[in-house]
């Protein structure tokens, strides 16, 4: 499992990273204190408080998450 952040500004990031989420066959969760939602549910990511990071986690190989980072690069933010 890969652990990073991204800062998603805008409702086109959301449908961005969204996209980019439900392209992929394995589980990628976002978490923001005590909720955790599906990266793979847009309703779910607009219920987020997107003023904040949020967490990444991508339930894949080392080689299935690698590839899923740099595909969301532009919405890493260091944490």
């Amino acid at each position: 499992m890969k652990v990073f952040h991204i800062l998603l500004t805008s409702i086109d990031d959301v449908k961005r990273f969204n996209s980019a989420a439900c392209e992929e066959p394995y589980d990628i969760d976002l978490l923001t204190g005590r909720y955790i939602i599906d990266a793979k549910s847009i309703m779910g990511i607009f219920s987020l408080d997107l003023a904040k990071p949020l967490r990444v986690d991508v339930h894949g190989t080392e080689e299935q998450a690698a590839a899923f980072y740099k595909k969301v690069g532009e919405f890493v933010a260091e944490h």
